[in-house]
C-alpha cells in the first residue's frame, strides 16, 4: 500500500529500536500489528526506590517464538530502560498464559534474580543492573519451581521436583509400555505422549489425581518439592532442613476459625499485620458472593478484624490489596464493572480508618490483559502497567500522595499513535428487558458511508488492551478497519445456572443489537459472534436459541456427550462439577436438561455457519456436534497441534486471526481476499453459503432462550 505524506523518525533507546510513524492516511490495524505488541509484567522497585525491573515480551511470528527480556530503569524517567538479560524461553501455564515476570532485588541493589528457561532448564539467574552481564547462579539436574534470596543477599534458596531426566524417563517407560489410562489421564484431548508444550519442550500431560478444574501438570509433578540453598559467593549448593525453609506467608486455613476465609490477604513484612478480602453477600444463585469486605487482621493470632468502613472502600468491586512499605496504609484496586471493569487505586490507612484515591483510569492498572497483576511498589510511589481497550501497555510510575501519573516507558507508543486515529473505541453501557447492565467496548467500523455497518461481538472479559477478546482469536481493531463494527461485552456476574448464565449472554447480545441498530449504527441483519470458553458456550446458545446471527466462530467446546464421556474418567470431582455448574449428571439421568444444553441435541436449530479454530487439546470433545454439521456444510474445523485452551504459538494466533477476518468479511460483506493463496477457502467457503441457503426458511424465528 502507497502511503502518502510519510513522516518517518527513528530514536534507539538503550538497544531498543523504536519507530514512529505519522501519516495523513492512517492504514488499517493490522493482526499482526496486534499480535506483535510488546507486553510488560513484573515490575519491582529497588531496594532504595531509584529504580524499577521489569520483564518485556513480545511475539516473533518469523520464529513462531517470543522475545522475552528484562531491563532495569531510573525512577525518575529521565533515561530510557536499559536492557540487562535475555529472559530465556517464555513459560506459559498448561491452559496458554504466559507466566508473569518476577524478579528480586539484591540487598543493595547491584543484581536482579529471576528465573529463566535456558537451554533446556529451567535455573535462577542474576543480571547485573548496569548491564554488565547475566549468569545463571543455580545448575541442578531439575527445574526451579520458586526461589527467595535471604535477607543479607548472600544465599539463594530455591525448591526442585523431579530432575528432568526422570521426567524424560517416565515419559518413555510409558511409552514404550503403553499409558495406562486412569483419572489423571486427559483422555480425548489429541496426543496422550509428549503432546503439550509445557516448559519449552513437548512434555507428557497430566490432570492431578481428584482435584477438580482442568489444569494440567507435567508428568511427575507430584514429587515433593525439595528446598535447596547456594551460597552466592562459592557457589556450593546443599540440601536445606525443614528448620531451613524459608517462613511461609500465612495462607487463609491458617487463620482463626471465627473468621469468614478470605479472597486475598496480603502480609505486612514490618509488623506481620495481614490485610484481607472477604467475599459477602447473599450468593443468591451466583458462583460467588456478590460483595467484598476489606479488613485488617492486627497478627495471625488474632480473631478480631479491622474493618474499612469509609464510602470508598464498602460497596466496591475490591480485587487486589498490597502494602504500603514502612506505612500504616494498605493499597487496594477497585475494577468497577459499572466503568467496563475500569481500575482504581486507593490507599487505607488502617489506624485512622481514612481512605484516599490515588488514581483513576479507563483500563487496566494491573496489566496488559489480565486483573490480577501487582504493581512494584515503594513508600512513595507505584509503578504499574497500564492499558485501555485502545491503547497498547506501557510502564508508568504513580505518586502515592498525589496521583500523578508519569509514562516510564512506552515500547508500543507508534501502534498507540495509530490506534489513537484508526480504531478509536468507546464505553458502552446498556441494559436489557430485565434491567440487567451490561457494558462493553465498541470498536465502530471506518469507512460506512453508504450506511449502517456490519456487527461482530465477543462475549466474556473485555479487560486491557484489546486485541482479539479473551483468548486473542478475533482482531477487533481490524475488524473495524475493514468495515464492521466491533464490538467486547463483559460477562454478567457469573450465575451457577447454566440456563440462566447462557440466557445472559444472549440478552447482552439482543438488548445491544437493538440499541445500536436503533441508532442507525449497525445492520442488524448481518451480524457475527464469537468467544473463547465460556464465550464458545454463549456464542453457540445464541446461535441454537436465536436468529440473530449471520455467522459464527469459536474456540472452544461446548456440552456435549463426548465431553461427558472423556471427563467421567475423572469420577466424583468431575460429577461434582458437572452438577454446580451445568445442573447434568450423566446423560441417561439428566436427559431433558441435556436436550436443551447439548448442541449435539439442537442439531436442527443451527442456521448461522459456525468456523471452529479449535486446540488439539480440546477439539475431540466437539466432534459429535461438529462432524454433523461439517457432513452438512454448516462447519469448517481447524485443529492447531499441540494447542492448550489458550493458543500459546504467534503463528497459530496470527492464522486463527487472520482466518477470523477472512470469515467475517465473507459472510457480513461478501468480500473474498484475492491472495490466491486463499483459493481453496473461498470455494469450500461459497459451497457452505449455498447449503446455509438452501436451508433456510424465510419468517422462521426461534424463542430467545
Amino acid at each position: 500500500m502507497i502511503v502518502k505524506n510519510l513522516v518517518k523518525k527513528t530514536l534507539i533507546w538503550g538497544g531498543l529500536l523504536m519507530v514512529f510513524i505519522s501519516h495523513s492516511h492512517a492504514e488499517t490495524i493490522s493482526p499482526r500489528r496486534l499480535l506483535e505488541v510488546a507486553d510488560l509484567s513484573g515490575p519491582v522497585i529497588s531496594p532504595n526506590g531509584s529504580s524499577v525491573a521489569f520483564r518485556l515480551e513480545q511475539a516473533s511470528i518469523v520464529r513462531n517464538t517470543y522475545d522475552n527480556f528484562w531491563y532495569v530503569q531510573a525512577m525518575d524517567g529521565k533515561s530510557p530502560p536499559r536492557r540487562v538479560a535475555d529472559g530465556g524461553v517464555l513459560l506459559h501455564t498448561t491452559s496458554g498464559v504466559s507466566v508473569p515476570g518476577h524478579a528480586e532485588w539484591s540487598p543493595g541493589g547491584r543484581w536482579i534474580y529471576y528465573r529463566a528457561l535456558v537451554d533446556g532448564q529451567i535455573a535462577v539467574w542474576r543480571a547485573a543492573v548496569d548491564g554488565s552481564g547475566a549468569e545463571p547462579v543455580t545448575s541442578d539436574p531439575a527445574d526451579v519451581r520458586d526461589f527467595a534470596l535471604s535477607t543479607d543477599g548472600k544465599t539463594l534458596k530455591y525448591i526442585v521436583g523431579a530432575t528432568r531426566d526422570a521426567v524424560i524417563a517416565a515419559e518413555q517407560a510409558e511409552y514404550d509400555n503403553g499409558i495406562h489410562v486412569d483419572d489423571t489421564v486427559p483422555v480425548g484431548q489429541g496426543g496422550l505422549f509428549r503432546s503439550g508444550n509445557i516448559d519449552g519442550r513437548l512434555e507428557t500431560q497430566r490432570f492431578l489425581s481428584g482435584a477438580e478444574g482442568w489444569g494440567r501438570t507435567p508428568l511427575l509433578a507430584g514429587i515433593p518439592d525439595q528446598w535447596k540453598a547456594v551460597d552466592l559467593e562459592t557457589r556450593k549448593t546443599r540440601d536445606l532442613s525443614s528448620s531451613e525453609r524459608p517462613p511461609k506467608p500465612p495462607t487463609a486455613s491458617e487463620l482463626p476459625g471465627a473468621l469468614p476465609t478470605p479472597e486475598e490477604l496480603a502480609v505486612d513484612p514490618d509488623t506481620g499485620r495481614i490485610a484481607l478480602l472477604t467475599r459477602i453477600g447473599n450468593r443468591g444463585g451466583l458462583r460467588r458472593k456478590p460483595d467484598v469486605q476489606l479488613a485488617m487482621l492486627p497478627k495471625i493470632g488474632s480473631s478480631r478484624t479491622i474493618k474499612c468502613q469509609t464510602e470508598l472502600c464498602t460497596g466496591k468491586a475490591i480485587n487486589a490489596i498490597q502494602w504500603r512499605p514502612h506505612s500504616d496504609e494498605v493499597l487496594f484496586t477497585v475494577t468497577d464493572p459499572h466503568e467496563g471493569q475500569a481500575q482504581s487505586i486507593y490507599r487505607w490507612n488502617v489506624r485512622t480508618g481514612a481512605v484516599h484515591l490515588v488514581t483513576q483510569s479507563t483500563g487496566l492498572l494491573s496489566g496488559s490483559r489480565y486483573q490480577s497483576g501487582d504493581c512494584g511498589v515503594s513508600s512513595e510511589a507505584l509503578v504499574c502497567v497500564a492499558a485501555e481497550a485502545n491503547r497498547p501497555p506501557r510502564l508508568e510510575r504513580i505518586d502515592l500522595m498525589t496521583g500523578g501519573r508519569q509514562v516510564l516507558f512506552d515500547p508500543n507508543v507508534a501502534l498507540a499513535l495509530d490506534m489513537a486515529k484508526t480504531a478509536p473505541s468507546r464505553l458502552l453501557r446498556w441494559t436489557d428487558a430485565k434491567g440487567q447492565e451490561f457494558t462493553g467496548q465498541f470498536f465502530p467500523a471506518r469507512g460506512t458511508d453508504h450506511g449502517p455497518s456490519p456487527l461482530f461481538v465477543t462475549y466474556y472479559d473485555c479487560t486491557g488492551f484489546l486485541r482479539g477478546g479473551l483468548g486473542d482469536e478475533w482482531p477487533l481493531a481490524s475488524l473495524a478497519g475493514e468495515g464492521i463494527s466491533a464490538l467486547c461485552i463483559n460477562m454478567a456476574p457469573y450465575r451457577l445456572d447454566a440456563i440462566e448464565r447462557y440466557g445472559q449472554g444472549l440478552s447482552a447480545v439482543r438488548s445491544v443489537i437493538d440499541l445500536l441498530a436503533s441508532k442507525g449504527e449497525i445492520d442488524r441483519t448481518k451480524v457475527g459472534m464469537g468467544g473463547l470458553s465460556l464465550g464458545t458456550e454463549v456464542t453457540l446458545w445464541t446461535v441454537m436459541k436465536s436468529d440473530l446471527l449471520t455467522a459464527a466462530s469459536v474456540t472452544s467446546v461446548g456440552m456435549s456427550r463426548n465431553y461427558y464421556l472423556f471427563s467421567s474418567m475423572r469420577g466424583k470431582a468431575f460429577a461434582k462439577e458437572l452438577q454446580e455448574f451445568w445442573q447434568l449428571g450423566a446423560p441417561g439421568e439428566t436427559p431433558n436438561r441435556w436436550r436443551i444444553l447439548s448442541p449435539a441435541a439442537n442439531l436442527d436449530t443451527i442456521k448461522a455457519p459456525i468456523l471452529m479454530q479449535m486446540p488439539e487439546q480440546e477439539y475431540v470433545v466437539a466432534l459429535d456436534y461438529a462432524i454433523p454439521l461439517m457432513h452438512d456444510h454448516r462447519a469448517d474445523l481447524y485443529v492447531f497441534p499441540n494447542e492448550p485452551h489458550l493458543k500459546f504459538q504467534p503463528k497459530h494466533k496470527l492464522a486463527a486471526y487472520e482466518r477470523n477476518l477472512d470469515w467475517f468479511r465473507f459472510w457480513l460483506q461478501g468480500y473474498e481476499d484475492p491472495n490466491p493463496v486463499k483459493k481453496q477457502q473461498y470455494t469450500h467457503w461459497r459451497e457452505m453459503r449455498g447449503a446455509v441457503a438452501a436451508k433456510s426458511v424465510p419468517g422462521s424465528a426461534r424463542s430467545g432462550g
